[in-house]
């Protein structure tokens, strides 16, 4: 079963900054509540190729993985993929202005979840949706405090 969440959220801030903060995988753990840490494998910042090893928890699970990055158009789209563990996913992000000074983030994970996972995948995506629109109010919250 695919598993394919998607959230958005205006945040008032210039395309520019949101892209900017939110492409740099090294602020994840700043404003997803279930990463724990990333650590690069490959020099900054972000391109093509890059990689990044994620710890992270969720549904009570300690995960670690590695995202490539698969995609990437400066202040528009980042993409990431990781190929590991019971739940190879694919995260991406993307980023349109509203107006003259916000923008609409977009954050899509999209996998096929296999074992057990699979079996709870519905239950999977419920919690992914709960956890991004949550994750997507921090961010909005810690951007436009800036």
């Amino acid at each position: 079963m695919t598993v394919d969440v998607l959230t958005e959220i205006v945040i008032e801030r210039p395309v520019e900054a949101v892209a900017e903060y939110v492409g740099d995988p090294s602020n994840a753990p700043q404003w997803y509540a279930n990463i724990e840490s990333v650590v690069w494998q490959t020099d900054p910042p972000v391109e093509v190729g890059s990689r990044m090893d994620f710890v992270a928890h969720f549904l009570g699970r300690r995960l670690a993985y590695t995202y490539d990055v698969v995609e990437l158009v400066p202040g528009r789209r980042l993409v990431m993929r990781t190929a590991q563990g019971p739940f190879p996913m694919e995260t991406s992000y993307e980023w349109s202005p509203v107006g003259e000074a916000a923008t609409r983030m977009t954050l899509r994970n999209r996998g096929e979840p296999s074992g057990f996972a699979g079996v709870a995948g519905p239950l999977m995506a419920a919690a992914m949706r709960r956890a991004n629109n949550k994750d997507l109010g921090r961010l909005k919250d810690l951007l436009e405090a800036t």
